[in-house]
């Protein structure tokens, strides 16, 4: 078992840690709360990162810092994001024989969410994700590193599909025939969506991330933007679909009951109330005709990737039972069709 309260010790922290819990529901990283001794200290957020999925965290990390100092040099984006926690050596994460470690400061004004319930909370997550867009509006992208290669092409998504099919598990594959169908008959749809929709669009910091719980949001019109390890060069098309195939449909992403997955309306008219209050001065035309379009195609590829990790057996997402993966790609298939 790794020593966690060793780990702690290496970073540069104010008050001894007092207990060391898991913490969130991320689907890659583990990731744990460090409640410290004294009532009056912060708390902090320990990461280990998942190097399976990150094989490059020297990349990940360069892109975490690059764009956090730069968002928080800002005066008035100092909650945007959390504040990384040094080592006692001076380096802003650790690697030692146990993993990849980095270390924030604990949020605890503010909290996430996994569905949104109310329309001012998703036109708050809309102003989050907006304000970080905007932040990073006159970073250099060309400093940035790509941390995962392809990671929303469908084209390189539907290769490792189809390299399932045919190295896969013979019994899964067996058991998800109705769903490799549906990802099958769509393909087309998206793969041509995907040609036509990235001709002109301007390459940007984005966070390639952006469901709801990746926002935490409290009393402030403004909340703080979390899990920034695939913050890279993208398309805004990408953030802005993946927050409303999450902020948009009332039910979880592995919701088994598929009849219950519908669009909230109200909630997503929320959304981009408040996410083009902040980015209208940013986003081209071009960018905001394409929204109606984004969270199907999200929603789509998200469907291909789970399904993708079941056939392979299970071997990047977390996952809580034996067909959680399935089922997870049944439910993102219904929100790409509903919001099609």
């Amino acid at each position: 078992m790794i020593e966690l309260f060793k780990i702690t010790e290496s970073f540069d922290i104010e008050s001894r840690a007092n207990e060391i819990i898991p913490w969130g529901n991320g689907h890659i990283n583990q990731t744990y709360r460090v409640i410290t001794e004294f009532d009056q200290a912060s708390d902090y957020l320990l990461q280990r990162i998942n190097t399976k999925v990150f094989e490059k965290v020297d990349d990940l990390m360069e892109n975490m810092i690059k764009v956090t100092q730069h968002i928080r040099s800002k005066p008035d984006h100092q909650q945007l994001v959390s504040e990384l926690v040094p080592t006692k050596a001076g380096t802003l994460w650790l690697q030692n024989e146990t993993g990849a470690w980095r270390m924030q400061l604990f949020i605890d004004d503010k909290e996430s969410f996994e569905i949104a319930d109310n329309e001012e909370l998703c036109r708050k997550a809309g102003r989050t994700y907006g304000t970080f867009l905007a932040a990073v509006d006159e970073f250099p992208v060309e400093k940035l590193n790509i941390t995962i290669t392809k990671f929303h092409d469908i084209n390189f998504r539907l290769q490792q599909f189809e390299e399932a099919l045919k190295l896969g598990n013979s019994d899964r594959i067996e058991s998800a025939k109705s769903v490799i169908k549906q990802v099958k008959e769509r393909a087309v749809y998206f793969t041509n969506m995907y040609a036509t929709t990235l001709q002109n669009l301007p390459l940007r910091v984005t966070h390639n991330d952006t469901k709801l719980n990746n926002v935490l949001l409290g009393e402030n019109e403004i909340g703080t933007v979390i899990d920034l390890d695939t913050v890279m060069p993208g398309f805004s098309f990408f953030d802005i679909g993946d927050a409303l195939r999450s902020i948009a449909i009332s039910a979880r992403e592995d919701e088994p009951k598929l009849d219950s997955i519908n669009v909230n309306t109200a909630m997503k008219d929320s959304f981009l109330d408040g996410y083009l209050s902040k980015t209208e001065h940013v986003l081209s035309k071009q960018e905001i005709s394409l929204i109606p379009k984004s969270g199907a195609y999200m929603a789509y590829i998200l469907a291909v990737r789970f399904l993708t990790d079941y056939l392979n057996g299970d071997t990047y997402y977390k996952t809580k039972y034996q067909n959680h993966n399935l089922v997870r790609a049944e439910n993102q298939l219904v929100v790409s069709h509903i919001l099609s």
